[in-house]
């Protein structure tokens, strides 16, 4: 089983681009790995500043705000995406440990840039977290180029595998931020050390932790080795013709899609306005 684990770790590492040692699949969802890191990275007091455009900003508010950490939001409407600019301003005044961006927000369709922002956030003192459950393998995404600290993913998105294991992986500056905090994660299960140990990412004799999801592990490895053979850039080609192909027949049709700009719109989820004269309980309640 641990050569499946550490042929999971190479697989991770190609899809996120990096070289972080400190590179896993834990046992649970993408929301899982969002505890994870929020477990791990924050202690009580600790500044924290969350963007806030969607669901999965709400969600890592409010579980900072769980761990007691002085949690800062920066809202936006649904569509928005935030400028280097507007973030500077943020990392300005709250002076946070750590910062929170969704690179695809799910919930509205939109992608947020992330070029120059570990820059700027390593200018202030400041550790990058970011979220790619709904992007990952349909856009393109650099981790150490980009100079991301944290980031996590699913396995049932683009890489196709049973939902129920995530990918995380942390850079030797957020590696330094667990192992010298000064009070314990408040969960075991995703104590960041033990996991580290049981994926023999700290060159020790590795430990039983938990019994992992053998069968969501095998899956995983498949899944991984797959987009490995198509290649990064393949997959995000092909993501981005079907989605272009799919726009012009949704324009084609009528339909204005929610967000406006070409550029800002996820390749892996698209959204559609409300058509005038429809309220959109009516097409969910419809849909269901």
């Amino acid at each position: 089983m641990y050569q499946i684990m550490d042929e999971i770790k190479q697989g991770i590492q190609y899809v996120f681009q990096t070289r972080n040692r400190l590179t896993l699949a834990v046992s649970g969802s993408g929301h899982c790995a969002l505890e994870a890191a929020l477990f791990n990275l924050l202690e009580p007091g600790d500044s924290f500043l969350v963007g806030v455009n969607g669901i999965w900003g709400q969600r890592a508010a409010e579980i900072g705000e769980r761990i007691g950490a002085r949690t800062h939001q920066m809202i936006k409407d649904p569509g928005g995406y935030y400028t280097k600019q507007e973030v500077e301003e943020g990392l300005a005044q709250h002076k946070p440990v750590l910062l929170f961006l969704t690179q695809g927000e799910s919930s509205s369709g939109v992608l947020q840039p992330l070029d120059g922002y570990g820059e700027l956030c390593h200018r202030y003192q400041c550790l990058l977290l970011v979220d790619t459950v709904a992007s990952l393998g349909g856009t393109p995404i650099h981790m150490d180029q980009q100079g991301i600290d944290v980031l996590y993913s699913g396995s049932q998105k683009v890489l196709n595998a049973p939902p129920g294991t995530a990918l995380i992986s942390f850079s030797d500056k957020a590696k330094n931020k667990i192992y010298s905090r000064k009070t314990k994660p408040y969960s075991f299960y995703l104590d960041m050390k033990w996991l580290a140990n049981f994926w023999g990412c700290d060159d020790k004799p590795r430990m039983y932790h938990h019994t992992t999801p053998v069968i969501s592990l095998f899956s995983l490895r498949e899944s991984l080795a797959l987009i490995a053979e198509e290649g990064l850039e393949n997959s995000w080609r092909r993501h981005r013709d079907v989605t272009a192909y799919l726009h012009g027949r949704l324009q084609g049709l009528g339909l204005q899609l929610f967000v406006k700009d070409p550029a800002l719109r996820l390749p892996t989820v698209t959204t559609i306005a409300v058509p005038a004269g429809y309220d959109w309980r009516d097409i969910v309640k419809y849909l269901i």
